[in-house]
């Protein structure tokens, strides 16, 4: 794979080359990581920023359909806009659906806009293992704009909030108990409440369960990367695209703010520093899955459980034999 050539073709703006690149960073083979790591190299020094929007939603309440409209108006303003959607793996299986794509049906066919699903598979926090660098690949090749697109709310869903600049949350009306049901992590790190559906027979479901999301925010810590306002919680309409464009005024203010204040910067050389120590972990982890690792821990996992060694001193054994102590 010539990575020149590819470099090029990103820069100026192929979407094909751009799939093509995705594909070589979730790559699990070692010389097509190599591969993607000098790609990445190159083109980070294109210096290319995008406004990182993460989006997470529970079960049902209409994300595909919301990032079609968002991602709709956005592109009819002129804006390129990119979706990278993880779709969830199954456990017994291993496969996913990734039915997004098909679930944006005008998007997809708009020429400034991208729509790659990627499965989950084994990793947590709602994200695929190499999204961030599915990120760095799309600013890269001139997106204005990137959503981040999660597989749904649940106690890890918080990786996403480490590779975006801005965070949304978006609800349904009318969800019984679900200001107790979304777990308090998620909700200290979204920026913006969306409460979704609010049309039709829903509208008053959704006033009150908007005024309610606004109140719960107001209780909570006042975060120093946030102007006054912010979080905020609002009301939009996905299915009669109401509100999206004031939810769009609201996330440019807030990025404006960011940016003025240096919150923008720190913040991107703290998601630097994480995702570092994240690779060197992962690093780590992939020395277990060679074949002389897995066999010595089968054998020391016996032992274990024979009781001719304690799980201390096996441990210390197995990382004396990775040369770790």
């Amino acid at each position: 794979m010539d990575i020149a050539q590819m470099e090029e073709r990103i820069l100026k703006g192929d979407r094909r080359a751009l799939a093509r690149a995705i594909t070589l960073v979730e790559s699990g083979r070692s010389d097509h990581r190599e591969q993607a790591l000098a790609l990445l190299e190159q083109l980070a020094k294109s210096g290319r920023q995008s406004l990182r929007i993460g989006l997470s939603g529970t079960p049902g309440v209409g994300k595909s359909t919301f990032i079609e409209s968002f991602g709709m108006m956005l592109v009819e303003r002129g804006l390129k806009v990119a979706v990278l959607a993880v779709d969830p793996s199954s456990a017994r299986s291993g496969g996913s659906i990734l039915g997004d794509k098909t679930r944006m049906e005008h998007l997809s066919r708009q020429k400034n806009a991208f729509i790659r699903p990627s499965p989950s598979q084994t990793t947590l926090g709602g994200v695929a293992r190499r999204t961030r660098e599915a990120v760095s690949l799309c600013e890269a090749a001139g997106f204005d704009v990137v959503l981040i697109e999660t597989v749904g709310v649940g106690q890890s869903e918080t990786v996403v909030a480490q590779m975006s600049d801005l965070f949304l949350l978006l609800l349904a009306p009318a969800g019984g108990d679900e200001l107790q049901g979304v777990k308090r992590g998620i909700m200290e790190m979204a920026d913006m409440i969306l409460v979704n559906k609010a049309d039709g027979d829903l509208k008053p479901a959704a006033t009150r369960t908007c005024a309610d999301y606004a109140g719960a925010l107001r209780l909570l810590r006042k975060r120093p990367q946030d102007p006054e306002g912010f979080p905020k919680a609002m009301m939009v309409s996905a299915l009669a695209r109401e509100g999206l464009k004031s939810a769009w005024s609201d996330i440019e203010a807030l990025a404006g703010w960011r940016r003025e204040s240096g919150h923008w910067d720190r913040t991107r050389a703290e998601q630097a520093r994480y995702w570092f120590a994240e690779d060197v972990r992962q690093a780590l982890l992939a020395r277990l899955e060679t074949p002389w690792a897995r066999g010595r821990m089968a054998e020391l996992s016996e032992a274990v459980a024979e009781g001719a060694q304690t799980p201390a001193a096996a441990a210390r054994d197995m990382l004396k034999g990775l040369g770790l102590e």
